[in-house]
């Protein structure tokens, strides 16, 4: 069972020449969302247990795992990575921000006030990831029409 979910949220690559540990895995897009949701409520956790809120500490954390969903997303899944981080920053939000009123609609409040307080390390988080995404995105078709045979006309 174990072995069937890590299968199911990495790759990994065969390191070219030889047997050995290979390349780093590769995330999946399932498994870049349960990263992301992972990483996001844990940054959100420690900041509320040390600091009894959600604050700096969980905005830094929110960053440094979109860098990581970014650079660690597999080719075929890059597009995961730009959008797994404002999901699992808006589940932080409702899950370990404290709400002022009870029901959905505090709920609600309480949410769309959390993301407009935090919008900058929202966007910064989610742009960090669009542009390395980018990159690579253009660093490998690059790569691949440099290895494509030219036809001569």
């Amino acid at each position: 069972m174990k072995q069937a979910v890590q299968r199911l949220l990495t790759v990994r690559r065969p390191r070219a020449g030889g047997s050995g540990g290979g390349r780093p895995a590769r995330l999946t897009a399932v498994g870049t969302g349960v990263v992301a949701v992972a990483g996001t409520l844990a940054a959100a956790g420690l900041d509320r247990l040390l600091f009894g809120g959600l604050g700096v500490l969980f905005g830094l954390g929110y960053l440094v795992v979109c860098f990581q969903l970014a650079v660690r997303v597999r080719y075929p899944d890059l597009p995961a990575a730009p959008i797994c981080g404002p999901i699992a920053f808006a589940a932080a939000l409702v899950l370990l921000q404290p709400s002022t009123a009870p029901g959905f609609t505090g709920q609600l409040v309480s949410l769309a006030g959390g993301l407009a307080l935090r919008a900058g390390w929202l966007f910064a988080g989610t742009g960090l990831a669009g542009a390395i995404v980018t990159a690579r995105y253009l660093a490998q078709r690059r790569r691949h029409r440099a290895a494509a045979p030219r036809r001569s006309a």
